[in-house]
């Protein structure tokens, strides 16, 4: 009898399963995740939830689990994998053999070396539990201090100020989400943080936290400046859990290194989401990508790799951002591009920056535009280019290029 092990229970892990009966796998499939929780969004924690707490919000009701014979083991760790024996030994001394094993293992919170980090009243966001205890000390915070200017760090940002506290972000670069977004959208956040009374301070380096017992009670830069603090935010990037996978002696390079099917070296063992490094097919380098869509993507081709379809993964990037009132969307990658073609004006709260490698389009940056990000991932998926002027004529011509004779123009 076959049987696929998949660990890991967020987004990736949870549609690996989905896919896996989709495609007609009929073997046993076990799922171990560490978390309490049944597989469920984690977009929601920096701001809905954090607002108004609840239940989490599933991706799949417990009855899919059941009925489709996917067997869960929560609060449960992998604790190492036997290839030579095909099987996996988990914490609560169970060994499982696999004839498949899915490796959706996600990232950490990347913790700096910055003095106090590990306070009482310091927190990451990666998981509900994280959530949970967040939500809770800020019931009774006034000011808090994120550390980091990255998409978690300014959704809640946006979303504590909300609450009635009083935030400050402290980034170290020159300029916001830097390695995310065009220098106009970076600006263009900026600026909405201000309207909505946050306190940003840009190239500041944390030289400490200020402790009062096992407590933080200010942030200090190395300037010498004290930001108080009743609560702190360490939203300074993620790091991939590769250790499963580097005490089995597969090869790891900023993530568990994968082919264009998601599998690994060996090839019962597949790696997918957050953890897994690939050549992408747009930007012809290793990624490591930490966004939903690649992680339920990359699920979808490790599934049709185990069931004997395999495909290459060549599907367009894709990624969100809501931040207060405003929605930043991406479609493809930014890193290759040599130029740019900006249309709207962030006066206007609309904008788009269309994204160039010479003359092909390689990303769509968008802000309050979500019908122009759906058009975008469109276009990069059938590999068409458009001018200038369609992109000044807008949606229309867009669409055009699409279904109508102006294909004639793709790249």
């Amino acid at each position: 009898m076959e049987r696929t092990i998949i660990v890991g229970g967020g987004h990736g892990g949870a549609q690996a399963a989905v896919s896996l009966r989709q495609e007609g796998y009929e073997g046993e499939i076990v799922l171990v995740s560490d978390e309490a929780h049944l597989p469920y969004h984690k977009p929601p924690l920096s701001k809905t939830f954090l607002k108004a707490g609840g239940a989490a919000q599933l991706l799949r009701p417990e009855s899919f689990y059941t009925d489709n014979a996917v067997e869960l083991k929560l609060e449960t760790r992998v604790a190492e994998i036997d290839r030579r024996a095909g099987l996996v030994r988990c914490d609560d001394g169970a060994a499982i053999e696999f004839s498949s094993l899915i490796l959706a293992t996600g990232a950490s919170a990347r913790r700096p070396p910055i003095a106090g980090a590990d306070l009482e009243n310091v927190f990451v966001l990666r998981n509900m539990s994280d959530a949970e205890r967040m939500r809770a000390e800020a019931d009774d915070a006034s000011e808090i201090v994120i550390i980091g200017g990255g998409f978690i760090g300014l959704e809640l940002a946006h979303t504590l100020v909300g609450l009635g506290k009083q935030v400050k972000v402290v980034e170290m670069g020159q300029r916001l989400l830097a390695r995310s977004v065009a220098p106009v959208i970076s600006a263009y956040v900026l600026d909405r943080l201000f309207a909505a009374d946050i306190d940003v301070r840009l190239g500041a380096e944390v030289r400490g936290l200020e402790q009062a017992g096992a407590r933080a009670a200010a942030v200090t830069l190395a300037g010498g400046e004290r930001l108080g603090a009743d609560m702190v935010v360490l939203g300074t990037g993620a790091v991939p859990s590769t250790g499963l996978a580097e005490a089995a002696g597969l090869a790891v390079d900023n993530g568990i290194v994968v082919d264009h099917a998601m599998r690994t070296a060996d090839p019962r063992i597949f790696a997918l989401g957050d953890v897994a490094s690939f050549t992408h097919w747009q930007w012809q380098k290793p990624a490591r990508l930490e966004c939903v869509q690649n992680a339920n993507d990359q699920a979808r081709h490790a599934a049709k790799a185990i069931t004997g379809k395999e495909t290459d993964y060549r599907d367009v990037s894709w990624f969100w951002s809501d931040q207060g009132s405003t929605k930043l969307q991406m479609a493809g990658l930014s890193m290759a591009s040599d130029r740019t073609i900006l249309s709207g004006s962030p006066e206007n709260d609309d904008l788009a920056v269309y994204h160039f490698d010479r003359d092909r389009l390689v990303c769509v940056e968008t802000v309050n535009r979500p019908g122009e990000h759906m058009l975008a991932r469109r276009l990069l998926a059938a590999g068409i280019t458009p001018s200038e002027a369609d992109i000044a004529d807008g949606k229309d011509a867009l669409k055009a290029l699409l279904g109508g004779p102006a294909q004639g123009r793709s790249a």
